[in-house]
C-alpha cells in the first residue's frame, strides 16, 4: 500500500500533524513484531544445525570470502545472536545437551566416547546412547500435538539401543546414527526409521549420491506432507565436517586454494543454497509466517583456516577447546512478524535453553529440573534478565576440563589442579587477558559453581572428584 505524503494546499498544520501520526503508525504496524501472533497458535519449528561450522564462516558474522546469501538474508529477516553457545565443544555431547535441556555436567552423553557404552557401527567402543528415561525436546513437543521429524546426523544412539531417535520422540528419522560413519558423504547405507536405507550406487567407493542432498530432499518432503499440521523438523546437517567430499567445488573451483579449502567453502555455500530452498518451500506452502526457524552450528570450527577464511573470527580456539572459538556458535532466529527483524542481540544463551524455549513456544510442559531457561521472552521482544544464571560445560578428551560463564565473566580450568583462568568477555571477547589474579572474589564464586554444577557419571568418571 502506498501512502501519498505530498501536502495539499487546503491542509492546515493540525491536519498535517494528524496525517503524520497516521503515517508513523502505519510504518510501525508494518515493521514491528505482532504481539497477537506470539499469543496465537504455536508455530511450526525448524531447527537447522551445521556440523563444525565456525563462528566466522557466515557473511552475517564477518565472513568475506564464502558466499552465504540465503543465511545472510535470514539474519536480515530475523535476530542474529552474538553470544550463543553450543552444548559442548564436540559433536555427541553438544547434541545431548540440545535434546535434553541438561548441560554436560548432567546430561547422559558427555563425550563422543564413554568408559562403557556399546560398540558403534563404525567399530569404536564406548558409544553411549540416550537413556530410556531421558526426555527429549521432540518428546515434549509431541505432547502438544507436534509431528516430529529429523534428518541428518543423530549421534546419540546406535541400532537397537534406547537412544534411537524413533524411541526418543521422533516420528520420522532419516540419516546417520553413528557420527563416525557420518564422516563419509557417499555412504553405502543410512537409516530410514529402524531399517537400513541402501545406497548401492555408493558401494565399493563409488560416488553416486551425495548424502547431504538427500537430507534436504527429506526436509522438503516433510514440509509438503505436514503443511496442514503443526510440526517440529530437526535438521542436523553433516556439512562442513570433514571428510572433505563434494560433487563439485563451484563457485570456488578456479580459486588458487588448497583442495580442502575449496571443498570447505563449497560445502557451506551448498548448505546455504538448501536453506534458501527451505525458506522458498515455506513461502510456496503459505506457512512461512507460521514457522520459526533456528540456524546454528554444533560446536566451533574444526579448522581455523587462518588467513584464508578465519573461521573462528576474532575468537580464541576451535573445536575441542573450552575457549570461545570452541563453544560459541552463530545463532539466527527468524519468525516473520514475531521475532524482531534485522537486529543483533548479545543476550547470552546456549543449547540447554532450547528445550524449555521450544516447549514455551509450542505451549508444551517442559520436563522439570532442567539446566536451561526458556528464552522465549527474549525472542518475542519482551524484557528478560538472565544476568544471575550461569552456563556450564565440561569436557573429557585429554583430561578433565571445565568452563563456566556468568554475566560477562568466563572461567576455564584446563586440567585438574590448575588455577582458573578468568576473562571479562565484555572487554576481551578473544580471551587474551587472564585477569584471575585481579578478581579473587569472582574466582572464588566460579570455583564454587564448578564444584556444584555437576554430578558423577559412570561413563565419564573423574577419579579425583568423584
Amino acid at each position: 500500500m502506498e501512502l501519498n505524503t505530498k501536502s495539499e494546499p487546503c491542509q492546515t498544520p493540525r491536519m498535517k500533524n494528524i496525517f503524520a501520526i497516521i503515517v508513523a503508525t502505519a510504518v510501525l504496524i508494518t515493521t514491528a513484531p505482532s504481539a497477537d501472533n506470539s499469543e496465537s497458535a504455536p508455530p511450526n519449528i525448524i531447527f537447522i544445525m551445521a556440523d563444525d561450522m565456525g563462528y566466522g564462516d557466515l557473511g552475517c558474522y564477518g565472513q568475506t570470502i564464502i558466499q552465504t546469501p540465503n543465511i545472510d538474508q535470514m539474519a536480515r529477516e530475523g535476530t542474529r545472536f552474538t553470544d550463543c553457545y553450543a552444548g559442548s565443544t564436540v559433536c555427541a555431547p553438544s547434541r545431548s545437551v540440545l535434546m535434553t535441556g541438561l548441560h554436560t555436567g548432567h546430561t547422559t552423553v558427555r563425550g563422543n566416547f564413554g568408559k562403557y557404552g556399546v560398540t558403534g557401527l563404525a567399530g569404536g567402543n564406548g558409544r553411549v546412547p540416550l537413556d530410556k528415561d531421558d526426555t527429549t525436546v521432540a518428546e515434549v513437543l509431541k505432547t502438544a500435538g507436534y509431528k516430529t521429524g529429523i534428518s541428518g546426523k543423530w549421534g546419540l544412539g546406535e541400532p537397537k539401543t534406547s537412544g534411537h531417535p524413533n524411541d526418543q520422540g521422533f516420528d520420522e528419522w532419516f540419516g546417520y546414527l553413528n557420527q563416525r560413519r557420518a564422516h563419509s558423504y557417499y555412504p553405502d547405507f543410512i537409516w530410514k526409521n529402524k531399517e537400513k536405507f541402501e545406497l548401492p550406487e555408493n558401494r565399493n567407493g563409488n560416488e553416486g549420491t551425495y548424502i547431504h542432498d538427500l537430507f534436504t530432499d527429506f526436509a522438503l518432503d516433510f514440509l509438503d506432507r505436514h503443511e496442514k499440521e503443526r510440526f517440529f523438523l530437526y535438521l542436523p546437517y553433516t556439512v562442513p565436517h570433514s571428510r572433505y567430499e563434494i560433487p563439485d567445488t563451484a563457485p570456488y573451483s578456479q580459486k588458487k586454494w588448497t583442495d580442502d579449502e575449496k571443498v570447505h567453502a563449497a560445502m557451506i555455500t551448498r548448505l546455504d543454497r538448501d536453506v534458501g530452498k527451505l525458506f522458498q518451500r515455506l513461502k510456496d506452502l503459505d506457512i512461512d509466517e507460521q514457522t520459526i526457524v533456528f540456524f546454528c552450528s554444533d560446536n566451533g570450527a574444526a579448522e581455523r583456516w587462518e588467513k584464508r577464511f578465519d573461521s573462528s573470527g576474532a575468537l580464541r580456539g576451535r573445536k575441542r577447546d573450552m575457549n570461545e572459538g570452541g563453544l560459541r556458535t552463530p545463532m539466527i532466529v527468524r519468525w516473520p512478524g514475531v521475532v524482531s527483524a534485522n537486529i543483533t542481540s548479545d543476550v547470552p544463551w546456549y543449547f540447554a535453553d532450547v528445550l524449555p524455549t521450544l516447549a514455551e513456544l509450542g505451549k508444551a510442559a517442559p520436563t522439570p529440573n532442567l539446566d536451561g531457561i526458556s528464552i522465549a521472552p527474549t525472542l518475542l521482544g519482551k524484557p528478560q534478565d538472565l544476568s544471575s544464571r550461569y552456563m556450564y560445560w565440561e569436557f573429557f578428551e585429554g583430561g578433565f576440563q571445565q568452563a563456566v560463564r556468568k554475566g560477562n565473566w568466563k572461567a576455564i580450568r584446563t586440567s585438574i589442579g590448575k588455577p582458573l583462568e578468568l576473562y571479562n568477555l565484555k572487554t576481551d571477547t578473544s580471551e587474551n587477558r587472564n585477569i584471575a589474579s585481579r578478581h579473587p572474589l569472582v574466582v572464588a564464586e566460579m570455583e564454587s559453581i564448578l564444584q556444584s554444577a555437576r554430578y558423577p557419571s559412570l561413563n565419564w568418571p573423574v577419579e579425583s572428584l568423584d
